[in-house]
């Protein structure tokens, strides 16, 4: 029997009226219904968004939507961005919306990244290529052209391998491979798989795997601090590989992932720590993630201790609407709150996760996507890259694809580390 329907007959039992109990159950309908409209708009976006690139070839789609002239950016670097990331969630939205065809699409691109790089590596994949069609092989990654300069840039963060990401596309290959059945996606994933173990892979400390690399071909930067949310994304896919039977040994690094893992719980006392200094045996605790506290509920077999992750997110990050991306706690990010409303989902919580949903409803901008925050920018307490002398890394007002397909799977219910669909 439904909660709503078990609540309706105790009102009744109760002595409280038929309108009372039809009233709770109504307002549950319409809660439900938001969450079906909010995904059916969300999923109709990322599905128009691939059909507006002519063909039926492979594409990536662009980070930051400026469709009817909102969240246009003057950035350079930005203006045409396909972050993997981004697209790499787009693909498990579309999945998750039953829009396979679009979803091919984007993973064609993943793969043919993951298969060979410029620098004739497999399982090197970027951080950043550039949106639209994919007619060349290897994908080089994002560049643009300086007027004023009159020279080609790339930028140094943008040509990297950020382990998280890697993993993310992983993860959406994998998806493909169990809605297609077709083995060249799994195939893929793996091979994004060794590129991590065999270049990230860091048994100082707390063990688990580093941030990835950084910089231009000619000097390449490794990022020796650990994250703990690029470990869980790890765990989810080395886990997903060996469940699936993909060619490999994925037992040995997905327990080194987990290792880390309950490494950062047990020093967290009650919440996750975001990793590690540059050393890569130090805790940071200079800050704190949000990302950090919710993506490992999303884990199969996730220790029932680890909900109290939940419960310091409330307090360290929550915010009027849904929650912060750190605990200084200056404004809503909306692409959390998603992900805060599907592990309300995963552990039972219904009602909070709608209201988290209605509140993100409200951020759909006039294209369709989902605008990153609510306020102007938000501080995230993290540093864009090595040389950055501060926390520079900021989250901005623009309509974005990762916060649209965060939406999709909240709306929904799909766990994209599991590639099933929550209860």
């Amino acid at each position: 029997m439904k909660r709503t329907s078990r609540l309706a007959a105790w009102l009744l039992a109760a002595g409280v009226g038929t309108l009372a109990a039809s009233g709770v159950a109504s307002s549950a309908a319409r809660a439900e219904d938001g969450a079906a409209a909010l995904a059916g708009k969300t999923c109709g976006t990322l599905a128009s968004r691939v059909a507006e690139i002519p063909g039926s070839g492979p594409v990536f789609l662009r980070s930051y939507d400026s469709s009817f002239g909102v969240g246009q950016t003057s950035e350079l670097p930005l203006r045409e961005a396909a972050f993997t990331y981004d697209n790499a969630l787009a693909v498990i939205a579309l999945v998750a919306c039953g829009k396979t065809e679009p979803a091919l699409r984007i993973g064609e691109s993943l793969l043919s990244a993951a298969t060979l790089d410029r620098a004739r590596r497999q399982g090197r994949l970027r951080n950043t290529y550039r949106a639209g069609a994919q007619t060349q092989k290897p994908i080089p990654p994002n560049g643009w052209w300086d007027v004023t300069a009159n020279r080609w840039f790339e930028d140094a963060y943008q040509v990297g391998s950020a382990t998280g990401n890697v993993a993310w596309a992983g993860l959406a290959l994998m998806t493909l491979g169990e809605a297609t059945g077709e083995e060249r996606f799994r195939n893929g994933a793996a091979e994004l798989a060794r590129w991590v173990v065999a270049n990230t892979a860091d048994p100082r400390g707390p063990g688990g795997f580093n941030g990835g690399v950084q910089g231009f071909d000619d000097k390449p930067q490794a990022l020796t601090w650990k994250a703990t949310e690029h470990n869980t994304d790890l765990v989810a896919l080395f886990g997903w590989l060996e469940r699936s039977g993909t060619a490999g040994d994925w037992a040995g690094p997905e327990k080194a992932a987990r290792g880390f893992l309950d490494r950062m719980w047990a020093d967290g006392g009650g919440h996750f720590p975001t990793g590690t200094a540059p050393d890569g045996v130090t805790v940071n605790r200079a800050t704190s993630g949000l990302d950090a506290q919710l993506w490992p509920l999303l884990l199969r077999g996730a220790p029932e201790a680890w909900r109290a992750a939940l419960d310091y997110a409330e307090k360290a990050h929550g915010v009027d609407g849904g929650f912060d991306f750190n605990d200084d706690r200056d404004g809503m990010w909306v692409e959390g709150t998603a992900q805060a409303a599907l592990v309300y989902r995963l552990l039972g919580r219904p009602d909070a996760a709608q209201r988290l949903l209605a509140e993100v409803g409200k951020e759909v901008s006039r294209g369709g996507h989902v605008w990153a925050t609510r306020e102007d920018s938000i501080t995230t307490g993290l540093a864009i890259g090595p040389d950055s002398t501060t926390d520079d890394f900021r989250y901005y007002r623009r309509p974005h694809l990762a916060v649209t397909a965060w939406t999709v799977l909240a709306a929904v219910g799909w766990n994209p580390f599991t590639g099933e669909r929550v209860k």
